[in-house]
């Protein structure tokens, strides 16, 4: 009995062999290849090589295997190739099982040089010994060297006609295009999680395994659509469960998370309880979850919750198979989130877990890294959107909440007004839909007179043209609301950069020569010669955001530089000052043809009234004295 029970287990097979496809009609999810092939084969078109590629375990060598024993078909009805493997044929059982003379097999991982591709050329001028074709199969391909490919090029696109290749590799781009181009290429898919089920639930009606229908979709979801991966796993936990494989079973031999607890604590997360949340995820901890595959299903029910606002079922963009893939809570509640979670949300919560897993990855406490990522997570849900932010600025809700926001450096959305760009702290910024915004000055400004009779009387025709253009509709503000007053021309700046409005913003900075500004008249000279159509551009694109008629008049005096002449004028003082600093007299010295760019100063990290360091802000620099030696430091 026991010389019994050692040979069963010395003849055990693991699933993954033991269920190898062995002819095309076993292949699952490949219907476009099996098409291909059927077509080319029934209709005499057989290529001299062919590639295989797609990600580990969809079958890449298997397939190499039954093309293989396609080409090489013979029976006693038919001698030719054919994709019908229904019933064995003379060298099926040899090439099935690798032992067939004329069927080589080659790992380019070990056999990587030029003597290995010679060694091929020289064997593959002799005909077959007992098969149609002398087929050679070559497993990760990309492996081989250059001189290896170049050596083999010659003999791939004018083989002998007795001569076939296959090739399987999952680093496709690593193969020389040259190699491509004399293949036919096949990209096998990944198995999608509802063929994957099926399929696992057939080998486990064949094993005689009792397996719950959610235990199937955590091995296929794991599986990331490898049927070997899958077949492994699940192998795995038949031995894990001694019995009917559970759910429960697979999430501790794995170290999943409970999807029904992933969604409770998005809930959490969702509802700013973090307190709840991080309690949550220790739980989850302490049952052997971990912490990155937590944060990866948080990450995965996002998505999920995104997909479902814009498609769900099986219509373009639904998931269609890979619906299996989601158990029952998860659709009904995933289908109520994605009813009450707006897209900024659901976007700004992927962000932050996206750079929280990597962060996860690389941490040694997981645990604790993970907790800091649930912690920005949850009161990063809690930030106002742009709209509100610039309402609150203004205290457009009638509270006075503009103020409050903007005198407390602690309430919700200060730290983002005060981190505009190039803008002082507190300055809010001009938004779609508002009721007019007084800015904040920034700098001296300009004067605010009109222009004088003189230059109204030498605007050119360019000018009065664009004076005359009607007024165009406002394309990103209701009927009826108030006009946005400005106070400076920097503002009118802000205002294009903050609407994303390159043009704008370019000609502003580029070819306005500033003579004067007041909220709806702006008298300049113009440089750099701007082409006509960006001045009605830039004339229509502001009347649309302010809500006011505006006059450009182009005048003949010659006004103050442009921004962008002030900001070289800048870079050129500091390159001058830093080209005569010692140390990078030294490097211009050490590195001939060497010359300076840029210059940024480091400025002294500033502090917040209670003496504690702030985070450092990249355009504090531009403030920072003229100084280089803390650069050098």
């Amino acid at each position: 009995m026991a010389q019994s029970d050692e040979n069963k287990s010395s003849e055990y097979r693991v699933l993954a062999r033991k269920y190898r496809p062995q002819s095309f009609a076993d292949l699952i999810g490949q219907e476009p290849m099996v098409r291909t092939l059927t077509n080319a084969f029934s209709s005499g078109r057989i290529a001299q090589a062919y590639m295989l590629t797609g990600v580990r375990g969809v079958g890449k060598t298997t397939t190499a295997r039954i093309l293989a024993r396609a080409l090489n078909y013979k029976s006693a009805e038919t001698d030719q190739p054919n994709i019908d493997l229904a019933r064995e044929g003379e060298h099926c059982r040899a090439i099935i099982e690798g032992r067939h003379v004329d069927v080589i097999e080659m790992d380019a991982a070990s056999h990587t040089g030029i003597d290995d591709i010679r060694d091929i050329i020289e064997a593959a001028q002799y005909a077959p010994a007992l098969a149609r074709y002398k087929v050679y199969i070559i497993d990760e391909v990309h492996m081989l060297s250059r001189s290896a490919f170049n050596g083999l090029l010659k003999t791939l696109e004018e083989p002998p006609a007795h001569l076939k290749f296959i090739f399987a590799t999952t680093e496709i781009r690593k193969v020389p295009i040259t190699v491509l181009s004399r293949c036919q290429r096949f990209d096998l898919r990944r198995i999608e999680a509802g063929e994957m089920v099926a399929h696992l639930g057939r080998i486990a009606k064949a094993e005689g395994i009792e397996a719950g229908e959610e235990a199937l979709a955590l091995v296929a979801r794991a599986s990331e659509g490898s049927v070997r991966d899958a077949l492994s796993i699940f192998d795995q936990a038949i031995a894990h469960a001694d019995g009917r494989v559970e759910a429960e079973g697979i999430r501790a031999m794995l170290g999943l998370a409970d999807r029904a607890r992933v969604i409770d604590l998005f809930e959490q997360v969702m509802g700013g309880n973090i307190a709840a949340a991080l309690t949550e995820l220790k739980a989850q901890y302490d049952v052997g979850a971990d912490p990155y595959v937590v944060l990866t299903d948080l990450a995965d029910f996002i998505h999920f919750v995104t997909r479902l606002k814009y498609a769900s079922g099986e219509g373009p963009g639904g998931f269609g198979n890979n619906s299996a893939a989601f158990s029952e809570a998860e659709r009904v509640r995933g289908k109520e989130f994605a009813d009450r979670l707006s897209v900024r949300v659901l976007g700004r919560a992927w962000q932050i877990l996206l750079k929280g897993l990597a962060e996860v990855r690389t941490a040694e406490r997981a645990l604790a890294a993970a907790d800091m990522v649930l912690v920005r997570l949850t009161h990063a849900v809690d930030l106002p959107g742009h709209e509100e932010l610039a309402r609150r600025a203004q205290g457009g809700d009638g509270t006075g909440a503009g103020d409050a926001a903007r005198q407390q450096p602690g309430a919700p959305g200060a730290a983002a007004l005060s981190q505009t760009r190039h803008m002082p702290a507190g300055t809010p910024v001009p938004a779609p839909g508002n009721a007019p915004v007084a800015l904040r000055q920034i700098g001296g400004g300009m004067p605010g007179e009109t222009a004088s009779p003189t230059a109204a009387a030498n605007q050119t025709a360019l000018a009065q043209t664009a004076m005359a253009q009607p007024k165009p509709a406002t394309d990103d503000a209701e009927a009826g609301e108030p006009p946005l007053v400005l106070s400076t021309f920097e503002e009118l700046i802000f205002l294009a950069e903050d609407k994303r409005d390159l043009r704008t913003k370019l000609f502003l900075k580029r070819h306005v020569r500033l003579v004067s500004f007041k909220s709806g008249a702006l008298e300049f000279g113009l440089a750099n010669d701007p082409p006509r159509e960006l001045i009605y551009h830039a004339k229509g694109r502001i009347e649309a955001w302010t809500r006011l008629r505006w006059n450009f008049i182009i005048s003949d005096k010659e006004g103050l530089p442009t921004l962008d002449e002030i900001e070289n004028a800048e870079k050129s003082t500091q390159i001058e000052k830093a080209r005569s600093h010692p140390a990078v007299k030294a490097i211009l010295a050490a590195f001939e043809g060497a010359r300076i760019v840029d210059v940024r100063i480091r400025d002294a990290a500033p502090q917040t009234p209670g003496g504690e360091a702030v985070p450092d802000d990249p355009d504090a620099a531009e403030a920072g004295e003229d100084s280089l030696d803390d650069f050098f430091e």
